[in-house]
């Protein structure tokens, strides 16, 4: 193995590793006499294939084990042999073909880059002054959202009288037929469904032109497939619905009351209110936390000053980039930058992804000393509620979600991270002295400001 450091400025190092092939086929011999004896292939004796047999089958596999374990160890090596603290995972440049090294015909080379931690001391945060703003909820918005609760609970009642016509918010309720081009599509055909015009639950223009609409009516709905619309051969086709209305539904509100607690699992009315006045102050509980995170943020930025490992500088810049030029495509970018030149938005978001590598740092650092660590436990109900909602969104198991989410180590780092991170920010906040302030609601909703000079 023959490791050289091939630049070494400031906080960025990179270094050229080379693993003769040699090294790799001994490793290759010793990894299948570990797994021969355990082994049973038709034609052979348990435990008694020929190592020739095994490296026949399985050899570029396990050639594949023994390159990933390399990569690994020398990795491990240059940076505990440089005693090297690296602010994000190493960068891996293969400087050969990879095809090559696994058959055995060339050295694993490749280039390792190391973006290095900053040294700086970390200001102590016992010192810290906050102000957390701070909201309690009032019984008029109590009786808001038992309103809007009624709403949502709301009953349909058909339509009586002679001349009964769908409105707006009116249910229907409906078989129907889709085709494009005169052919029948699937998934496209219902009977007996129920469909609130103005939910939103259809295409777009379906419900519409079924306002007016009476028991008994054919229509035809015509409408066309939004080009980004989940089924490729339907995306941006025309089509018509040939729909059968067989009756009107007029909406009924819940009255706030006992009855609607009790339709809804609980025990009485005043036990609903005061579950919605606690969802309530957990609402504004969140604001307040995020309002004092973001003071807490600005102080942190604001009292630490130190080279920034250019790499890392360069990459969530170009995240940021890149919504930036998908928010300008689309006719989104906000109003702020709306008028200002590429070079003007460049020099100010680079200024924001300095300060977020900035302040990824100084929190890593202050969990570091402060001993603040993920436990399994928490990366691991983490994964399953990331899995749940990975499940919902693309129509798999949970546990199938949960096993493709535990063996990708990329999505363990980046569920890892965020949690990290609201670690070290309580036990900040724990140390802070954090001073209670009431605020009105407004003020409690609006946005904050970047800093001046960003």
């Amino acid at each position: 193995m023959q490791i050289v450091e091939k630049s070494g400025e400031g906080l960025s190092k990179v270094y050229g590793v080379t693993v003769p092939a040699g090294e790799l086929a001994e490793r290759l011999e010793k990894r299948i006499e570990e797994i021969r004896p355990q082994m049973n292939i038709k034609g052979f004796r348990p435990g008694k294939v020929p190592a020739a047999h095994v490296k026949k089958i399985y050899g570029k596999g396990l050639m594949g084990e023994v390159i990933d374990a390399a990569l690994n160890e020398t990795t491990q090596k240059i940076l505990d042999d440089n005693k090297l603290r690296p602010a994000a995972q190493p960068d891996l440049k293969p400087t050969v073909d990879m095809n090559d090294v696994v058959d055995g015909k060339a050295d694993l080379a490749y280039d390792l880059s190391v973006e290095l931690m900053p040294e700086f001391e970390p200001l102590d945060v016992s010192k810290l002054k906050l102000t957390k703003p701070v909201y309690e909820p009032t019984d008029k918005e109590v009786d808001e959202a038992l309103n809007d609760l009624a709403k949502q609970a709301r009953s349909y009642e058909p339509r009586t009288g002679k001349a009964v016509k769908a409105k707006a918010d009116d249910q229907v309720l409906i078989d129907f037929v889709g085709s494009v081009d005169g052919v029948e599509f699937q998934g496209g055909k219902a009977e007996g469904h129920e469909l609130v015009l103005g939910s939103g639950q259809f295409i777009p223009g379906f419900e519409d032109q079924l306002i007016g609409a009476k028991p008994g009516d054919d229509v035809t709905v015509k409408v066309t497939f939004p080009e980004g619309y989940q089924s490729a051969e339907l995306a941006g086709k025309d089509a018509e619905f040939a729909v059968k209305v067989h009756e009107v539904r007029a909406p009924k509100d819940s009255e706030v009351n006992d009855e609607l607690a009790t339709r809804l699992g609980l025990s009485d009315l005043a036990a609903l209110r005061d579950i919605l006045s606690k969802n309530l102050a957990d609402q504004y509980g969140r604001a307040s936390r995020f309002k004092l995170k973001r003071a807490l943020l600005d102080e942190l930025d604001k009292g630490h000053d130190f080279p920034l490992p250019p790499g890392m500088v360069e990459a969530e810049f170009a995240g940021i980039w890149q919504q930036v030029e998908q928010d300008k495509s689309s006719d989104n970018l906000a109003e702020d930058d709306a008028g200002k030149s590429d070079d003007e938005l460049k020099a100010e978001y680079r200024k924001i992804a300095e300060r977020r590598v900035r302040l990824g740092l100084v929190l890593a650092e202050i969990g570091r000393i402060n001993n603040v660590t993920v436990s399994d436990q928490e990366l691991s109900q983490a994964l399953q509620r990331e899995a749940m909602a990975m499940a919902q969104q693309y129509g798999l198991q949970p546990q199938q979600a949960f096993d493709l989410l535990r063996q990708n180590p990329q999505a363990q780092a980046q569920l890892r991270a965020p949690l990290y991170e609201d670690k070290v920010v309580e036990l900040i906040f724990g140390k802070a002295e954090v001073t209670d302030k009431k605020v009105s609601k407004e003020e409690l909703e609006a946005e904050d400001d970047m800093p001046e000079g960003y």
